[in-house]
């Protein structure tokens, strides 16, 4: 899929209320010309590279409420009114326990945006409130869990998340810093766990600073995780505490000594000389280089 294969959205259908469609229509041409370069172009460019969309796919696409997520949501309708590959999509809402003021405002940003999501329950949060050891891991696992079995019912192969080109490179850094290993969150995924499904991610190349310029310019206010444990975070000031806001800081650092240094850790995971590696292994076998350093003489 190229980006030539997609053109500016044309007239849509009206919404109930007019500022709201004129709200909506902003956003969506936004996407593909005020931000175009930085949103729909490294957009285009995930897709292809990794083959995320083929023929024939039907896409769940996972909304949590967002500013990454909805945006996903509205470049994922774009490439489905415009693009040459037919597929089909669905926009899942999972509410994992959101309070009301936070429910509401999933449901009223996608009206907005006129994205027509299909939501349903879980307890996930009354289910890791008590959880003192990792509960943010176990969250994302069991709702990942709960989102893959709602895509099969609804008769998708695939689930599409809102992870963003900065969500990647702090994973990379928190594998070396606190993992003792290199390791990335892939592109795309085949599940383990349900037989004939398979995870993609299409914001993969696009920065979270870009996706934040789109929302303060189209006027847009999302909920941020909005679980107990965040609030709790926000509430006691304890930001400190959690590794991936460590990463954000350190990455900011960074980019004040150098702005190549962002895209330098995304190659290094790319650009892998397996002659310089200690040892590395493919969760079936394990190598040292020691195994035959003489014989390499």
């Amino acid at each position: 899929m190229r980006e030539d294969c997609f053109t500016p959205p044309s007239a849509r259908q009206a919404e109930p209320s007019e500022p709201d469609e004129k709200r909506r229509k902003k956003a969506e041409r936004s996407i593909i010309k005020t931000y175009r370069k930085n949103i729909w172009r490294k957009f285009i460019r995930g897709i292809n590279e990794y083959k995320m969309i083929n023929e024939g796919d039907k896409i769940a696409v996972c909304i949590s409420g967002g500013k990454d997520s909805m945006l996903m949501a509205k470049c994922m309708q774009e490439i489905h009114r415009h693009g040459v590959v037919k597929f089909d999509l669905e926009y899942i809402v999972m509410d994992p326990g959101y309070n009301s003021a936070n429910r509401r405002k999933i449901e009223d940003n996608a009206r907005l945006l006129g994205v027509p999501i299909h939501i349903f329950e879980t307890r996930i949060f009354d289910s890791v409130v008590n959880v003192d050891d990792h509960p943010c891991y176990l969250c994302a696992r069991m709702r990942r869990g709960y989102l893959y079995k709602e895509a099969q019912k609804l008769g998708c192969n695939k689930i599409a998340l809102g992870h963003h080109f900065d969500d990647v490179i702090e994973t990379i850094l928190m594998g070396m810093l606190y993992g003792a290993q290199i390791q990335t969150m892939m592109p795309k995924l085949h599940s383990t766990n349900h037989p004939g499904m398979e995870l993609i991610r299409p914001m993969y190349m696009v920065r979270e600073k870009d996706i934040k310029a789109w929302a303060r310019y189209n006027e847009l206010d999302f909920i941020r995780c909005a679980c107990r444990f965040t609030e709790r975070i926000a509430t006691e000031d304890m930001e400190t505490g959690s590794k991936r806001q460590e990463m954000k800081r350190l990455i900011e650092q960074f980019r004040r000594t150098s702005p190549y240094i962002e895209k330098n850790i995304f190659n290094s995971v790319r650009n892998v000389n397996l002659t310089t590696i200690i040892g590395y292994h493919d969760n079936e076998r394990e190598y040292n280089f020691m195994d035959d350093y003489d014989e390499k003489k």
